[in-house]
């Protein structure tokens, strides 16, 4: 077992997943699909999920869905071992939803972002949180929510914790011009491939931050540090759903360097995580034990 558990910071929502569908609305047009399932969703709330299916502890600190959605989100949390203790629910005012579409081995989302992605007192939180705790490392989500709260990263080396960051798609967050700086304070930096490509054009590249690891989906994934490139092919799978692929990565490839695995261990993992994502519905739905991923490494 490892004694690092892993804090993750970010919006959680309630994920309205459709897929079974030959193409992706158009303005004027229907579009009818096969199946539709509601499920917690959010970066966050899926790379905790990972972390606890690997078998480390798993922290979520964040801002729930208002009811009813978040009975969907606490009875996900309970089945998948995630700690909710340091969230809090969002009151009155619309929804944080996403309507995921998945079709032809790729995704398109259409979000409700509202309000505050942490609560008032993160900062306290994280601090009594680690204290005593086996949790050693901040896993931030979103760019959204460093742009929102850039004080996160001192605040979690204050606490003695290592940092990670994901992107997860924004077109302002992608073009801020304070994201290159921000990204040069990250221990490790989580990007998929077409996320790094727009990055590129904002100043940042793949010797921004100490460690970057680019997600490239069928590919597999590629790792920068101290100047060496290292990369790992995907595993062989059946594409069922591409939702939450990057943020199951995000769980594997972390757990595995908090262990102290080799890098090639490490992206090997990562893209086990993100294989099993792949091939079922819903970002964390169902997870079986992965503590094996890490014990047989």
């Amino acid at each position: 077992m490892i004694d690092k558990g892993i804090l993750s910071a970010g919006r959680v929502y309630c994920d309205l997943n459709f897929s079974g569908m030959d193409q992706l609305p158009r303005l004027g047009r229907e579009v009818f699909t096969d199946d539709m399932s509601m499920h917690a969703g959010g970066g966050a709330f899926i790379t905790a999920s990972y972390v606890a299916a690997l078998g480390l502890p798993a922290c979520l600190m964040g801002r729930l869905p208002c009811a009813p959605f978040t009975s969907i989100i606490e009875q996900e949390a309970k089945a998948r071992r995630v700690d909710l203790r340091h969230c809090v629910t969002a009151t009155g005012g619309a929804p944080q939803l996403t309507v995921a579409m998945a079709m032809d081995n790729d995704r398109a989302f259409l979000t409700s972002r509202q309000g505050a992605a942490l609560p008032d007192d993160h900062a306290t939180r994280m601090r009594s949180l680690v204290a005593g705790s086996p949790l050693r490392h901040l896993h931030i989500s979103e760019l959204s929510t460093l742009l929102e709260y850039p004080s996160l990263v001192s605040q979690a080396r204050q606490a003695g914790l290592s940092i990670s960051l994901d992107c997860a798609w924004d077109d302002a967050c992608l073009d801020h011009p304070d994201i290159a700086s921000l990204v040069s304070r990250i221990d490790v930096f989580l990007p998929n491939e077409s996320e790094m490509q727009r990055l590129q054009g904002n100043g940042v590249d793949t010797a921004c931050a100490p460690m970057t690891v680019v997600k490239q989906g069928a590919a597999g994934a590629t790792a920068w540090v101290a100047g060496r490139q290292l990369h790992a092919a995907a595993e062989s799978c059946e594409v069922v759903d591409t939702i939450g692929a990057g943020d199951a990565f995000n769980a594997g490839f972390l757990c595995a360097w908090l262990a102290r695995k080799p890098l090639s261990q490490c992206l090997s993992i990562g893209n086990a995580c993100g294989a099993l994502a792949v091939g079922r519905r819903g970002g964390a739905s169902n997870l079986p034990d992965l503590y094996h991923l890490l014990a047989d490494a």
